[in-house]
C-alpha cells in the first residue's frame, strides 16, 4: 500500500509540473529558449555633397544703341495727279511724253479752239463800244446835256461787256491744260489730233522727289517714334537708302489698329521708282543696352524671356530682359544690370537658387558664341 501511494504522489506531481508548463506558452525546444538578436541597424550614411557646377560667365559692356523697328511696306510718288480735260474737243497740241519731266505752268495739252478765240475778239470789240459809249455819257451828264440815269445805264452796259469777255476767256482756258507742280509724266493714253470728251484722262502726273515710304507701325512700337528722325530703306534689289521719317498717322486703322508711316526719301535724279516693295528700319532715340549671343536667353519658370546671371554669393538668378535689336551676329539687350555676371555657357543646366562656380570666359569662347556683336571680341 505505501508503494501505491507513492507513485500515486510521483504522477501527481508530473501532472502539475505539466499544467504549470502548459501555461507558461513557451514551447519551443531545447536551447531555443535563449532570446533572439535583433539584427542591428546599419549606421545611417551621410549624402554626398554634389560639387557646384562649373558655368562661364562674362560682365558685357554697356553701349549706346537704338531700337530697331522694322515694317514692311511700299515706295510712292510724294504727289500724283491724273490731269482730265473740262470740256471736249479735238487735241491740238500735245507737247509731252511719257517719262519727260515737266515743271509746273508747262503745256500738257491744248484743244482746237478757234471759235472761242473768236468769241473773245467780239467779246473785246463790244468792251471797246460799251466804254466809249460809258464816256460819252459820263461827259454829257457832267455838261449837264443827259440826265445821271443815262450815264448808270451806259456804265451798267460796260460792265456786262466786260463780263462776256471774262466768260469767254475762262472758256478758252478751259480748253488748255498745264502741269500743276514739277514732275514726271508717267502716262499719256491720248494722242494729238483725236477727240476728247469732257472728264477724259489726259496725262498722270507723278512727283519722284522725294519719294516715299509708307508702312505701317504697330500700336506697340508708336511711342518709340519721333518725327524728324532717320530711317532705313532696303529696296527688293538689295539697295539701302536714307530716308527721313515725316509723317505719323495719329489715327489707327480699325481693322489692324495700325498707324500709317511715309518715309520721305531724296531722289533728285528719279532713279528710284514709286511702288517698290521696302523694308523700312526705324531707329529710336538710343538706350542703355548690351550685346549678347541668341544662346544666352532662355525662359523663367514662369516663361518670361530673360538671362541668367550669378549674383555676388555665387546663385543663379534670372533677369527679365527686354529685346531692342536683333542684328546678324547676336541680340541687342536692355534691362540687364551693369555688374551682372552673366552665364554665357551652362546656363541651360541651372536653375534659380542654384551655387554655381563661375568661371570667367575667355575672349576665344565669347568670339565663338556672338562674333563682332560685342565690343573687345575682334
Amino acid at each position: 500500500m505505501p508503494r501505491v501511494r507513492l507513485n500515486k504522489l510521483i504522477a501527481f506531481a508530473v501532472l502539475v509540473g505539466f499544467g504549470v508548463w502548459m501555461g507558461t506558452g513557451k514551447f519551443s525546444a531545447v536551447g531555443s529558449a535563449a532570446p533572439e538578436q535583433q539584427p542591428a541597424k546599419p549606421a545611417e550614411t551621410e549624402q554626398p555633397v554634389a560639387p557646384a557646377r562649373t558655368v562661364a560667365v562674362v560682365v558685357a559692356p554697356h553701349i549706346p544703341h537704338a531700337r530697331a523697328i522694322r515694317i514692311s511696306g511700299q515706295t510712292e510718288a510724294d504727289k500724283r495727279a491724273i490731269l482730265a480735260t473740262r470740256v471736249m474737243g479735238l487735241i491740238k497740241e500735245l507737247p509731252v511724253k511719257q517719262g519727260e519731266h515737266v515743271n509746273r505752268g508747262d503745256l500738257v495739252m491744248r484743244l482746237d479752239a478757234e471759235d472761242k478765240k473768236a468769241a473773245i475778239e467780239t467779246a473785246k470789240v463790244l468792251v471797246s463800244q460799251r466804254q466809249a459809249e460809258a464816256d460819252a455819257a459820263e461827259r454829257l451828264v457832267k455838261g449837264g446835256n443827259a440826265p445821271k440815269l443815262q450815264a448808270d445805264q451806259a456804265r451798267s452796259a460796260l460792265a456786262a461787256a466786260q463780263a462776256q469777255l471774262e466768260t469767254a476767256e475762262a472758256e478758252l482756258a478751259r480748253n488748255e491744260i498745264y502741269a500743276p507742280f514739277n514732275g514726271v509724266i508717267d502716262r499719256v493714253p491720248v494722242e494729238r489730233g483725236s477727240t476728247i470728251m469732257a472728264g477724259a484722262e489726259v496725262a498722270i502726273l507723278i512727283n519722284l522727289d522725294p519719294l516715299l515710304a509708307i508702312g505701317e507701325v504697330s500700336e506697340r512700337d508708336l511711342q518709340y517714334l519721333k518725327l524728324g528722325s532717320e530711317a532705313d530703306i532696303r529696296l527688293v534689289d538689295g539697295k539701302i537708302v536714307k530716308g527721313t521719317l515725316r509723317y505719323i498717322s495719329r489715327d489707327a486703322s480699325a481693322s489692324t489698329r495700325t498707324f500709317r508711316i511715309e518715309v520721305a526719301i531724296p531722289n533728285e535724279n528719279k532713279v528710284l521708282p514709286a511702288g517698290m516693295t521696302a523694308e523700312i528700319t526705324l531707329r529710336s532715340e538710343p538706350v542703355d543696352a548690351v550685346a549678347l549671343p541668341r544662346s544666352v536667353v532662355t525662359l523663367s519658370n514662369d516663361g518670361d524671356l530673360g538671362i541668367r546671371f550669378v549674383d555676388k554669393e555665387d546663385k543663379v538668378r534670372f533677369q527679365p530682359i527686354d529685346l531692342i535689336d536683333d542684328t546678324p551676329n547676336g541680340l541687342i539687350l536692355a534691362g540687364i544690370p551693369a555688374d551682372a555676371r552673366i552665364i554665357v555657357a551652362g546656363q541651360a543646366l541651372v536653375t534659380e537658387g542654384d551655387t554655381v562656380k563661375p568661371v570667367e570666359a575667355d575672349a576665344e569662347t565669347i568670339k565663338k558664341l556672338v562674333g563682332d556683336a560685342m565690343p573687345g571680341t575682334q
